[in-house]
């Protein structure tokens, strides 16, 4: 338990509606009337933002959420299977908690898992992955390095917009909140 004066970003509230994270919160005194905290909520399971507020004082429950530090091994099924670097247990992770970290996950890549009373939340990826392109077309004669923009498949399957002259088999940085391209790896 806990109060709105005590509000951080990045706590996680269980409200009757579910798990919120929150993503910014203000507290407000106006000349008339008692306080409040205006906030902007982010449903842990479903990712929609809501915006809540809540009188100065009232009481609000936190959630427990616990993050560590797993490694992905493989897929089973529509499972994603990831391993605890320290006691070395295996949990099998539901598509729907992974989410779009799937496009940029590659077998022993670290992650944090979030769980809550034993269910997995969420997969969280670090902010860009370095990742070779599988597939695209060839830069065309008269291409600038500055401009334009094509499709490229990585090795995970997904499909980013690349520079006209990244090529074939070349390995980029990608960042994984948005899957833009962020740079070539040497």
């Amino acid at each position: 338990m806990a109060t709105t004066n005590d509000l951080k970003n990045g706590m996680t509230l269980d409200l009757p509606e579910g798990l919120f994270g929150v993503v910014e919160f203000q507290h407000v005194k106006p000349g008339k009337g008692g306080a409040f905290v205006r906030t902007k909520l982010k449903n842990v399971r479903t990712g929609q933002v809501v915006d809540r507020t809540f009188n100065a004082g009232t009481k609000v429950e936190t959630a427990t959420v616990d993050k560590s530090e797993m490694t992905y091994l493989y897929q089973d099924g529509a499972d994603y299977v990831f391993m605890d670097a320290q006691t070395y247990d295996q949990i099998h992770v539901p598509a729907s908690a992974v989410g779009d970290a799937k496009d940029y996950l590659l077998e022993n890549m670290n992650a944090t898992v979030a769980r809550h009373e034993g269910s997995v939340l969420y997969v969280e990826l670090p902010a860009s992955v370095e990742l070779t392109i599988t597939y695209t077309e060839p830069g065309v004669q008269g291409d600038r390095s500055t401009g334009g923009t094509k499709p490229a498949t990585l090795e995970t399957g997904a499909t980013v917009q690349v520079p006209l002259f990244i090529t074939q088999g070349e390995k980029i940085k990608v960042d994984t909140r948005d899957g833009r391209y962020i740079g070539r790896v040497n």
